[in-house]
């Protein structure tokens, strides 16, 4: 039997790792501010501890500090305190236990030419906070030689993120998005959940998780919004007007710098502009996305289009 800590393990991608570790038989420590679903809790405040990682055979990162703050407020120093000051605790804690650390695909470079993303893509660039940290933090990561996972825009069964984020959006019926439709890479948490557990025996180095296809940005938004019961229509709006209400948006949020904005120039990078993973890294080393978001939507009750779900092709 295999004791592994699970750190963030009280959040949405910890809390499925933990549960799905412990239904294989394994031992777990769940390592945070808070309980986990399962296993046993062992305190950490990662902005400011050391944490106690005794008796882990195997140590996955899941916890992070996520959103999309306010260029140098308070809420970017503690992102900062989090991603990258709390892997460095956490990498010294481990004291050469394998480590599973879970970054994003939002440290890869912005712009045009993420058609098809490997892994060599530039990590530079960021256009956030969150991007900025979880560079700097996975480069500790990786010189301390464990495996880094890069998923991307990860939903699935109580996200608190991203599906949320898309409803609010939706205003008197009508959801506005930056340019036409465009391909886009999405993972589902059990797919990344079963990297994770998984990637203990891979050797060091940046891997791709997502799901076996891209999707359609517009129908796959659609479904999402079916399988909630949100009846709303998608327009399109030019690109270059997005990112200028974006940045508009971004100057009115520094006088309330403790809040988010409504709209950021990231939010508008990651839809206006095709952002597809290469995951075939991964998957040489035997791991495969077994869900799709037919899955996630089907289990909400809602209708999967067959477009939005029509596999288009390996990557």
């Amino acid at each position: 039997m295999t004791r592994i800590a699970v750190t963030g393990a009280s959040g949405f991608c910890g809390a499925h790792v933990a549960v799905a570790a412990a239904a294989r038989g394994d031992e777990v420590l769940c390592v945070g501010r808070r309980p986990g679903p399962v296993g046993r809790h062992v305190p950490w405040d990662a902005a400011r501890e050391v944490p106690d990682l005794s008796g882990a055979d195997l140590v996955v990162h899941c916890a992070a500090a996520v959103g999309d703050p306010v260029p140098g407020s308070r809420a970017e120093a503690a992102m900062r305190a989090v991603n990258v000051h709390g892997t460095a605790r956490l990498l010294a804690a481990a004291g050469g236990r394998p480590v599973v650390w879970v970054s994003s695909a939002s440290v890869y470079a912005p712009g045009p030419g993420r058609s098809r993303i490997t892994e060599d893509h530039p990590v530079r660039g960021q256009s956030n906070a969150y991007g900025r940290t979880k560079a700097a933090g996975e480069a500790l990561a990786l010189a301390g030689g464990a495996v880094v996972l890069r998923p991307r825009a990860v939903y699935g069964r109580g996200d608190p993120h991203l599906v949320p984020r898309l409803l609010s959006r939706v205003r008197r019926g009508l959801l506005l998005l930056p340019g036409p439709s465009v391909r886009l890479s999405l993972t589902a948490v059990e797919n990344l959940t079963d990297a994770c557990l998984a990637a203990a025996g891979w050797p060091p180095a940046a891997y791709n998780i997502a799901d076996p296809v891209p999707y359609d940005r517009d129908r796959a938004v659609q479904a999402v919004l079916r399988a909630h019961g949100v009846r709303a229509r998608v327009r399109h709006v030019p690109p270059a007007l997005a990112r200028s209400a974006a940045r508009a948006a971004l100057t009115l949020a520094r006088l309330r710098p403790d809040t988010e904005p409504f709209l950021t120039p990231y939010a508008v990078d990651q839809l206006a502009d095709p952002v597809v993973l290469d995951v075939t890294r991964a998957e040489s080393l035997g791991w495969t996305g077994r869900r799709v978001l037919a899955d996630y939507t089907a289990e909400l009750g809602g209708e999967a289009e067959g477009g939005v779900m029509a596999r288009t092709g390996r990557r």
